[in-house]
Protein backbone atom coordinates (compact mmCIF):
# COMPACT_ATOMS: atom_id res chain seq x y z
CA UNK A 1 0.00 0.00 0.00
CA UNK A 2 1.53 3.12 -0.78
CA UNK A 3 1.64 6.08 1.81
CA UNK A 4 -2.32 6.51 2.98
CA UNK A 5 -3.82 9.92 3.02
CA UNK A 6 -4.74 9.00 6.52
CA UNK A 7 -4.18 6.73 9.22
CA UNK A 8 -6.15 6.07 11.93
CA UNK A 9 -4.54 5.41 15.06
CA UNK A 10 -6.17 3.00 17.47
CA UNK A 11 -4.74 2.40 21.32
CA UNK A 12 -6.32 -0.34 22.13
CA UNK A 13 -6.59 -2.33 26.36
CA UNK A 14 -8.37 -5.68 27.25
CA UNK A 15 -10.56 -4.53 24.24
CA UNK A 16 -11.48 -7.84 22.95
CA UNK A 17 -15.16 -7.46 23.46
CA UNK A 18 -15.30 -3.79 21.44
CA UNK A 19 -12.52 -3.88 18.77
CA UNK A 20 -14.30 -6.00 16.49
CA UNK A 21 -16.97 -3.95 15.81
CA UNK A 22 -14.47 -0.48 15.84
CA UNK A 23 -12.42 -2.22 13.13
CA UNK A 24 -15.02 -3.30 11.25
CA UNK A 25 -17.15 0.34 11.33
CA UNK A 26 -13.56 1.49 10.08
CA UNK A 27 -13.22 -1.52 7.02
CA UNK A 28 -16.35 0.19 6.27
CA UNK A 29 -15.76 3.75 5.52
CA UNK A 30 -16.42 5.07 1.91
CA UNK A 31 -12.71 6.41 1.68
CA UNK A 32 -10.06 4.02 0.43
CA UNK A 33 -7.07 6.02 1.18
CA UNK A 34 -6.43 4.95 5.21
CA UNK A 35 -4.67 2.73 7.20
CA UNK A 36 -5.01 1.35 10.70
CA UNK A 37 -2.31 1.43 13.22
CA UNK A 38 -3.34 -0.18 16.70
CA UNK A 39 -1.40 -0.33 19.41
CA UNK A 40 -1.86 -3.47 22.11
CA UNK A 41 -0.96 -2.17 25.64
CA UNK A 42 -0.29 -5.54 27.22
CA UNK A 43 -3.82 -6.94 26.92
CA UNK A 44 -4.26 -10.23 29.04
CA UNK A 45 -7.33 -10.97 27.45
CA UNK A 46 -7.69 -11.88 23.45
CA UNK A 47 -6.99 -8.43 21.92
CA UNK A 48 -3.96 -8.94 20.23
CA UNK A 49 -5.24 -12.31 18.94
CA UNK A 50 -7.95 -10.08 17.41
CA UNK A 51 -5.41 -7.95 16.05
CA UNK A 52 -3.12 -10.13 14.61
CA UNK A 53 -6.43 -12.10 12.58
CA UNK A 54 -7.39 -8.71 11.31
CA UNK A 55 -3.82 -7.55 10.04
CA UNK A 56 -3.93 -11.01 8.41
CA UNK A 57 -7.29 -10.41 6.74
CA UNK A 58 -7.11 -6.87 5.71
CA UNK A 59 -3.72 -5.62 4.24
CA UNK A 60 -4.56 -1.63 5.90
CA UNK A 61 -4.46 -3.00 9.28
CA UNK A 62 -0.82 -3.11 11.19
CA UNK A 63 -0.46 -3.67 14.54
CA UNK A 64 1.75 -4.28 17.26
CA UNK A 65 1.98 -4.84 20.72
CA UNK A 66 4.09 -3.44 23.99
CA UNK A 67 4.52 -3.45 27.40
CA UNK A 68 1.63 -2.03 29.45
CA UNK A 69 2.19 1.59 29.65
CA UNK A 70 -1.27 3.74 29.57
CA UNK A 71 -3.17 4.68 27.13
CA UNK A 72 -0.67 8.14 26.45
CA UNK A 73 2.06 5.45 25.68
CA UNK A 74 -0.18 3.46 23.37
CA UNK A 75 -1.33 6.22 21.59
CA UNK A 76 1.57 8.12 21.11
CA UNK A 77 3.16 4.92 19.77
CA UNK A 78 0.28 4.70 17.33
CA UNK A 79 1.05 8.27 16.16
CA UNK A 80 4.83 7.47 15.67
CA UNK A 81 4.01 4.09 13.47
CA UNK A 82 1.34 6.32 11.35
CA UNK A 83 2.42 7.56 7.77
CA UNK A 84 -0.81 9.62 6.41
CA UNK A 85 -0.99 12.94 5.94
CA UNK A 86 -3.59 13.04 8.28
CA UNK A 87 -3.65 11.42 11.69
CA UNK A 88 -7.17 10.63 13.01
CA UNK A 89 -7.76 8.96 16.72
CA UNK A 90 -10.35 6.08 17.36
CA UNK A 91 -10.82 4.39 20.62
CA UNK A 92 -11.91 0.62 20.34
CA UNK A 93 -15.34 0.65 21.96
CA UNK A 94 -16.10 3.42 19.54
CA UNK A 95 -17.71 3.08 16.08
CA UNK A 96 -16.89 5.42 12.70
CA UNK A 97 -20.11 6.02 10.65
CA UNK A 98 -19.02 5.31 7.39
CA UNK A 99 -18.68 8.11 5.92
CA UNK A 100 -16.29 9.62 9.01
CA UNK A 101 -13.22 9.61 6.92
CA UNK A 102 -13.90 11.17 3.84
CA UNK A 103 -15.70 14.00 5.66
CA UNK A 104 -13.22 14.58 7.94
CA UNK A 105 -9.94 14.63 5.23
CA UNK A 106 -12.26 16.58 2.72
CA UNK A 107 -12.74 19.43 5.89
CA UNK A 108 -8.82 19.60 5.98
CA UNK A 109 -8.59 19.65 2.28
CA UNK A 110 -10.62 22.60 1.52
CA UNK A 111 -9.40 24.51 4.73
CA UNK A 112 -5.33 24.95 4.61
CA UNK A 113 -5.87 27.14 7.98
CA UNK A 114 -7.14 24.51 10.31
CA UNK A 115 -4.98 22.30 12.03
CA UNK A 116 -7.41 19.60 13.97
CA UNK A 117 -10.84 18.46 12.41
CA UNK A 118 -13.97 16.94 14.60
CA UNK A 119 -17.02 16.00 14.12
CA UNK A 120 -20.47 15.60 15.76
CA UNK A 121 -21.05 12.44 17.96
CA UNK A 122 -23.50 10.39 18.51
CA UNK A 123 -24.12 9.32 22.28
CA UNK A 124 -23.81 5.45 22.89
CA UNK A 125 -24.89 4.77 26.31
CA UNK A 126 -27.37 4.89 28.32
CA UNK A 127 -29.40 8.69 28.83
CA UNK A 128 -30.84 7.58 31.56
CA UNK A 129 -28.32 6.20 33.50
CA UNK A 130 -25.82 8.72 32.50
CA UNK A 131 -27.74 11.47 31.73
CA UNK A 132 -24.84 14.00 32.50
CA UNK A 133 -22.43 12.64 30.02
CA UNK A 134 -25.41 12.18 27.34
CA UNK A 135 -25.76 16.39 27.92
CA UNK A 136 -21.80 16.83 27.63
CA UNK A 137 -22.00 15.22 24.50
CA UNK A 138 -24.95 17.00 23.40
CA UNK A 139 -23.51 20.47 24.44
CA UNK A 140 -20.29 19.57 22.43
CA UNK A 141 -22.32 19.51 19.79
CA UNK A 142 -23.36 22.77 19.46
CA UNK A 143 -19.79 23.95 19.64
CA UNK A 144 -18.71 23.79 15.81
CA UNK A 145 -16.62 26.35 14.28
CA UNK A 146 -13.11 27.79 15.94
CA UNK A 147 -14.60 30.98 17.64
CA UNK A 148 -16.73 28.64 19.36
CA UNK A 149 -14.31 26.03 20.14
CA UNK A 150 -11.74 28.66 21.11
CA UNK A 151 -14.27 30.78 23.48
CA UNK A 152 -16.09 27.17 25.27
CA UNK A 153 -12.37 25.70 25.74
CA UNK A 154 -12.72 25.79 29.25
CA UNK A 155 -16.39 25.25 30.06
CA UNK A 156 -15.81 21.59 28.69
CA UNK A 157 -13.66 19.82 26.80
CA UNK A 158 -15.38 20.48 23.46
CA UNK A 159 -13.81 18.27 20.86
CA UNK A 160 -14.49 14.67 22.19
CA UNK A 161 -10.98 13.41 21.64
CA UNK A 162 -12.18 9.96 19.72
CA UNK A 163 -13.73 12.26 16.88
CA UNK A 164 -10.61 14.04 16.04
CA UNK A 165 -8.49 13.95 12.45
CA UNK A 166 -5.57 16.34 12.42
CA UNK A 167 -2.57 17.39 10.53
CA UNK A 168 0.42 15.79 11.27
CA UNK A 169 2.92 19.20 10.72
CA UNK A 170 0.71 19.83 13.86
CA UNK A 171 1.88 16.60 15.54
CA UNK A 172 4.83 17.47 14.33
CA UNK A 173 5.06 21.33 15.48
CA UNK A 174 3.27 21.06 18.98
CA UNK A 175 3.89 17.75 19.88
CA UNK A 176 1.37 14.76 20.53
CA UNK A 177 -0.33 13.85 24.08
CA UNK A 178 1.60 14.37 26.98
CA UNK A 179 2.26 12.06 30.23
CA UNK A 180 0.82 13.58 33.47
CA UNK A 181 -1.64 14.02 36.28
CA UNK A 182 -4.46 15.29 33.60
CA UNK A 183 -6.21 14.41 31.04
CA UNK A 184 -4.15 13.62 28.17
CA UNK A 185 -6.89 14.90 25.13
CA UNK A 186 -7.91 18.01 27.14
CA UNK A 187 -4.59 19.03 27.60
CA UNK A 188 -3.48 18.45 24.11
CA UNK A 189 -6.59 20.49 23.25
CA UNK A 190 -5.36 23.45 25.41
CA UNK A 191 -2.10 23.43 24.49
CA UNK A 192 -2.80 23.50 20.21
CA UNK A 193 -5.56 26.32 20.91
CA UNK A 194 -2.83 28.28 23.06
CA UNK A 195 -0.49 27.95 20.22
CA UNK A 196 -2.67 29.18 17.32
CA UNK A 197 -4.30 26.00 15.84
CA UNK A 198 -7.03 26.68 14.20
CA UNK A 199 -9.69 23.58 14.97
CA UNK A 200 -13.42 23.02 13.31
CA UNK A 201 -16.02 20.14 12.58
CA UNK A 202 -17.84 18.84 9.85
CA UNK A 203 -21.37 18.95 11.28
CA UNK A 204 -23.06 15.83 10.72
CA UNK A 205 -22.71 12.65 13.05
CA UNK A 206 -19.66 10.60 11.82
CA UNK A 207 -18.71 8.64 15.42
CA UNK A 208 -20.75 6.46 18.15
CA UNK A 209 -19.34 7.59 21.64
CA UNK A 210 -19.93 4.67 23.90
CA UNK A 211 -20.03 4.92 27.00
CA UNK A 212 -19.15 1.87 28.76
CA UNK A 213 -18.38 1.17 32.71
CA UNK A 214 -14.78 0.36 32.26
CA UNK A 215 -13.81 3.85 30.21
CA UNK A 216 -10.54 5.20 31.52
CA UNK A 217 -12.41 9.02 31.80
CA UNK A 218 -14.87 7.05 34.66
CA UNK A 219 -12.19 4.76 36.59
CA UNK A 220 -9.08 6.46 36.61
CA UNK A 221 -8.04 9.36 39.23
CA UNK A 222 -6.31 11.62 35.84
CA UNK A 223 -9.74 12.31 34.66
CA UNK A 224 -11.57 13.01 37.84
CA UNK A 225 -12.96 16.51 38.29
CA UNK A 226 -10.04 17.54 40.43
CA UNK A 227 -7.53 17.35 37.87
CA UNK A 228 -9.70 18.07 34.89
CA UNK A 229 -9.59 21.92 36.91
CA UNK A 230 -6.18 21.80 37.43
CA UNK A 231 -5.29 22.09 33.90
CA UNK A 232 -7.84 23.93 33.27
CA UNK A 233 -6.41 26.91 35.69
CA UNK A 234 -3.38 26.80 34.31
CA UNK A 235 -4.01 27.39 31.03
CA UNK A 236 -6.92 29.30 31.71
CA UNK A 237 -4.77 31.50 33.82
CA UNK A 238 -1.99 31.79 30.73
CA UNK A 239 -5.39 33.10 28.65
CA UNK A 240 -5.92 35.93 31.41
CA UNK A 241 -2.43 37.20 31.61
CA UNK A 242 -2.77 38.00 27.40
CA UNK A 243 -6.37 38.76 27.70
CA UNK A 244 -7.59 40.64 30.79
CA UNK A 245 -6.70 44.01 31.01
CA UNK A 246 -7.30 44.23 34.41
CA UNK A 247 -4.81 41.23 34.97
CA UNK A 248 -4.33 39.87 37.51
CA UNK A 249 -7.71 40.65 39.01
CA UNK A 250 -10.59 39.00 38.07
CA UNK A 251 -14.47 39.07 39.44
CA UNK A 252 -15.68 35.34 40.14
CA UNK A 253 -19.65 34.66 39.64
CA UNK A 254 -20.83 32.04 42.05
CA UNK A 255 -19.76 31.72 45.50
CA UNK A 256 -20.41 27.94 46.89
CA UNK A 257 -17.95 25.73 48.16
CA UNK A 258 -17.96 24.26 44.74
CA UNK A 259 -17.00 26.96 42.94
CA UNK A 260 -14.58 28.37 45.46
CA UNK A 261 -12.59 25.16 45.62
CA UNK A 262 -11.98 25.38 41.34
CA UNK A 263 -11.49 29.11 40.95
CA UNK A 264 -8.91 28.94 43.72
CA UNK A 265 -6.37 26.75 41.86
CA UNK A 266 -6.07 30.03 40.17
CA UNK A 267 -4.32 31.53 43.19
CA UNK A 268 -1.47 29.38 42.39
CA UNK A 269 -0.89 31.29 39.29
CA UNK A 270 -1.27 34.54 40.53
CA UNK A 271 -4.86 35.01 39.43
CA UNK A 272 -6.54 37.59 42.35
CA UNK A 273 -10.47 37.57 43.22
CA UNK A 274 -12.05 41.20 43.47
CA UNK A 275 -15.17 39.37 44.58
CA UNK A 276 -17.84 36.19 44.35
CA UNK A 277 -20.95 37.17 43.18
CA UNK A 278 -24.24 35.33 44.01
CA UNK A 279 -27.88 35.52 44.16
CA UNK A 280 -28.12 33.25 47.18
CA UNK A 281 -28.85 35.54 50.32
CA UNK A 282 -27.41 33.21 52.92
CA UNK A 283 -24.32 33.97 51.15
CA UNK A 284 -24.43 37.81 49.83
CA UNK A 285 -22.65 39.98 52.58
CA UNK A 286 -20.13 36.76 53.70
CA UNK A 287 -16.15 37.31 53.33
CA UNK A 288 -14.37 34.49 52.52
CA UNK A 289 -10.87 34.51 52.96
CA UNK A 290 -10.54 38.57 52.73
CA UNK A 291 -12.67 38.48 49.31
CA UNK A 292 -16.29 39.92 49.53
CA UNK A 293 -19.54 38.16 48.48
CA UNK A 294 -21.64 40.46 46.25
CA UNK A 295 -25.15 40.71 44.61
CA UNK A 296 -24.66 39.31 40.79
CA UNK A 297 -26.24 43.27 40.14
CA UNK A 298 -23.49 44.96 41.91
CA UNK A 299 -20.76 42.95 38.91
CA UNK A 300 -18.99 46.56 37.79
CA UNK A 301 -19.25 47.99 34.40
CA UNK A 302 -17.87 46.38 31.18
CA UNK A 303 -14.91 48.20 31.14
CA UNK A 304 -14.08 48.13 34.95
CA UNK A 305 -13.53 44.36 35.21
CA UNK A 306 -13.23 40.85 33.80
CA UNK A 307 -15.55 38.12 35.18
CA UNK A 308 -15.25 34.38 35.21
CA UNK A 309 -18.41 31.81 35.45
CA UNK A 310 -17.90 29.47 37.83
CA UNK A 311 -21.50 28.15 37.72
CA UNK A 312 -22.73 25.11 35.87
CA UNK A 313 -25.87 23.84 36.88
CA UNK A 314 -28.20 23.00 34.39
CA UNK A 315 -29.64 26.36 32.83
CA UNK A 316 -27.31 28.49 34.92
CA UNK A 317 -24.66 29.13 32.11
CA UNK A 318 -27.56 30.18 30.34
CA UNK A 319 -29.01 32.32 32.32
CA UNK A 320 -25.43 33.87 33.31
CA UNK A 321 -24.99 34.85 29.78
CA UNK A 322 -28.25 36.12 29.07
CA UNK A 323 -27.64 38.85 32.70
CA UNK A 324 -24.26 39.53 31.38
CA UNK A 325 -25.11 40.54 27.48
CA UNK A 326 -27.97 42.83 29.04
CA UNK A 327 -25.43 44.67 30.57
CA UNK A 328 -22.87 45.07 28.06
CA UNK A 329 -20.39 42.11 28.60
CA UNK A 330 -19.27 40.51 25.80
CA UNK A 331 -17.76 37.03 26.28
CA UNK A 332 -14.21 36.95 25.43
CA UNK A 333 -13.96 39.74 25.76
CA UNK A 334 -15.38 40.75 29.68
CA UNK A 335 -16.14 37.45 30.66
CA UNK A 336 -15.77 33.38 30.29
CA UNK A 337 -17.77 30.89 31.11
CA UNK A 338 -15.17 28.43 33.09
CA UNK A 339 -17.38 25.53 33.95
Amino acid sequence: MNRPRVSVTMPCYNCAGTVTEALDSLLAQTMDEFEIVAVDDGSDDETPHILGEYARRFGRVRWERMEHGGVVAAANRAIAQSRGEYVARMDADDIALPERLAAQAALLDSSPDVGLAGCLVRFGGSRTRCAGYARYVDWTNTVLDHESISLNRFVEFPVPNPSIMVRRECLEEFGPYREGDFPEDYELLLRWLEKGVRMAKVPRELLVWNDPPERLSRNHPKYDMESFYRVKARYLARWLERNNPHHPVVHVLGAGRTTRKRADMLLEHGIRFAAYHDLDPRKIGHVVNGVPVLHRDEIPEPDRCFCLSYVASVGARDDIADFLGKHGHEPGRNWLAVA
